[in-house]
Parts: C-alpha cells; structure tokens; sequence
C-alpha cells in the first residue's frame, strides 16, 4: 500500500521517517525516490504517443537510435539546450521549438553560443505544437507561430519535451539540501561543507547532506531523468547503503582509546 511521507528527521545515526497517518519508520539509511512531476503540453493525442517518440526528458538514451533522422526539442532553458547538443551528434537534424523571442534569458549563454554553432540545430522562435500525427508512432508535428498566428506541419520522428519539472521534495527538512529548482544535491554536488557535521568519512555518490540519506531517479539533481537511469541509479545506491552501515557497524565496535 502507498504510504504518503511528511517528514524526515535525523537524530544521530538513527533517521525516522513520518508518514501521515503519524506513524513512525525507524532506520539506519533512507533512499529518497520520490521522483518528479513534468510539466505537460495537454495535447490527449501527444500524451498517447509517448514512449514511441514522444519523451519526457533529454533523450540520453534514445540518442543513438535518433542516427540520420530529424528530431524535435521543446523548451528554452539549460536541460533542453543541452538535450538538443546531445541529440545533434547523432541526428541529422535537431530543431528547437521555443514558446518565447529568445533563449538568452533561460539558458545559460555558452549554450546558446553553442547551438548558434551547431551546423545541424535549428531554432524555431515564438513556436508553439499544438497537435501531433501518427497513430503507432510519431510522424509529425503541428506548430503555431505566436506572432502571425500561421500553422504548419512539420515531419519528424521524435520530440523531446523539457518545459519544467517539479520534484516531489516539499516534505523533506532543510537539512537536506536541493538546487533552486527543488532536485536533491548528491556526492560530487554537494556544496561544500554541507555535509552532516557528524560524518566520519567522505560522502558517497547518490548520498545527501545528511549522512545515510540517498537519492536516486528523477528527484535527484543532474539525473538523466530515464527510467533505466533510474533502475540503475537505485541498484547502485544499494551498495552504498551497505557500505553505509559497515561504517556504522565499524564505528561503533572500534575500541576508544
């Protein structure tokens, strides 16, 4: 059964998770995975193409299968810029779908530097999709110019959609530290000096700034946001969860001198 969290509290080596019904969960080590909510286009036809070439995400594992083929990315901020590079390395042609005039105010300027630089990229201002075509799979987009108000078809084999995703981290104290969007901050992101004060080693990969507490899957700040990088985010997150409480279990049976 689904149990809905409200609060996260460390005290000492021992953490404590309360969930709404007041009930109390005592553990060693926690792993956050709570994922994120996306912000959608709310087009019913495009919500039932996704998976066959409509994504949610940067495409990092969709990429290679993009070779030779034109493919689309909608949004205007880092995640979508960096997407539309990646994707252009195997793709024949990339073509950003942005909503406003420009990119400079959302997307950090050596990206826009390098899409202006990228042969293969092109970027369709004041664009919006309004419809998409194909019944298996994705065969083509409708986009409306917000200035004259046109429409038009454009064919492609895929579209990538990055216009904002809220993670599912209210809940969580301010102990744990996020970036300014809401993601959990791990291992080598951790500003520093922000881990616990009372951790005797070095922070593990996937571990917060509280020690024993690990984040995995699209919560997490830099994550791929794919459900195989997930699976894989949260298997490996086992591992160090075990070599969590092997430190524990050392500290505590260390003879004091």
């Amino acid at each position: 059964m689904l149990r809905e969290a409200i609060d996260l509290r460390s005290e000492g080596n021992l953490l404590t998770v309360v969930l709404a019904d007041g009930v109390e969960i005592r553990a060693r080590a926690v792993v956050l995975a709570m994922g994120a909510r996306y912000q959608r286009l709310r087009i019913p036809r495009l919500e039932a193409l996704v998976g066959a070439g409509v994504f949610y995400g940067g495409g990092v594992t969709e990429a290679q299968a993009m070779e030779g083929k034109h493919v689309c990315v909608v949004g205007a901020g880092n995640s979508a810029g960096q997407a539309a590079v990646h994707l252009a390395k195997h793709a024949e042609r990339v073509t950003m779908l942005v909503r406003g005039a420009d990119q400079a105010r959302t997307m950090s300027d050596y990206l826009v530097k390098q899409i202006k630089l990228s042969a293969n990229i092109d970027v369709a201002l004041h664009t919006t999709v309004v419809d998409v075509h194909g019944s298996s799979s994705l065969e083509g987009l409708t986009l409306r110019d917000g200035n004259t108000g046109e429409s038009r078809t454009l064919s492609t084999v895929a579209l990538f959609i990055l216009i904002g995703a809220q993670p599912h981290t209210g809940w969580l104290p301010a102990t744990i530290a996020r970036d300014p969007h809401g993601f959990v901050l791990t291992g080598l992101d951790l500003p520093a000096g922000t881990a616990a004060a009372t951790m005797t080693r070095p922070v593990f990969p996937l571990e917060t700034t509280v020690s024993g507490v690990f984040a995995v899957g699209d919560v997490r700040h830099g994550s791929v946001k794919r459900v195989a990088s997930a699976v894989g985010e949260g298997g490996v997150s086992i591992q160090f969860v075990h070599r969590h409480l092997a430190h524990l279990h050392d500290s505590a049976t260390r003879p004091v001198r």
